[in-house]
């Protein structure tokens, strides 16, 4: 592992301490190391994984971008802030949610950029992990934990990422990630 690597480990380690999962109510910091795990599938490349240990400490930690692309260059902070929802705090998150995924969907159907198509094939696939495994513990109780109550628009958001990323078709995380699509969801559409 690289020392760069092991400052970036630290570093989302501290910014996300203290914060758990919302629904597996586990340390935070889980998710990032295994959403850098799911890239290293997909690639080497260091500054990549390095944006998958930092996606969300922007959005959730507060962490200013241009503090990520100091420490760890544009090639880091670039995709690392490409899935920083704008939180839109004049209003409560339940009446945002749709405004929120289709901005951010806007910026996924259009980035040439595949270190962060990789980011994101990583990120939605710990997530709907999350989703699968608690939804077999919880059955549909889950969805109440969240701010988009129906299932089913969590299944459009989710079913558009992977529309949108086809060109990792035949990998094992983008096959997984649709696989768990359909076992969390059904085959309703």
């Amino acid at each position: 592992m690289s020392e760069r690597l092991d400052q970036a480990i630290a570093f989302a380690t501290a910014s996300h301490a203290g914060q758990v999962r919302k629904l597996a109510g586990s340390p935070y910091i889980l998710h990032p190391l295994e959403v850098c795990t799911i890239a290293s599938t997909l690639t080497s490349d260091e500054d990549i994984l390095i944006a998958a240990l930092l996606h969300d400490t922007v959005e959730d930690c507060n962490v200013d971008p241009r503090e990520i692309r100091l420490r760890f260059g544009p090639r880091v902070a670039a995709p690392a802030q490409s899935e920083s929802e704008h939180k839109l705090s004049d209003r409560p998150p339940a009446d945002t949610w749709m405004e929120r995924k289709e901005e951010s969907l806007l910026m996924l159907e259009h980035t040439k950029d595949t270190g962060t198509r990789i980011l994101w094939l990583s990120d939605k696939l710990s997530n709907i992990r999350s989703f699968y495994r608690e939804q077999l513990k919880s059955g549909d109780a889950i969805w109440q934990a969240l701010n988009q109550k129906d299932p089913q628009m969590h299944r459009w958001y989710y079913q558009t990422v992977a529309d949108y990323l086809t060109e990792f078709k035949g990998q094992a995380a983008y096959e997984e990630y649709t696989m768990l699509i359909e076992k969390t969801f059904g085959g309703k559409k």
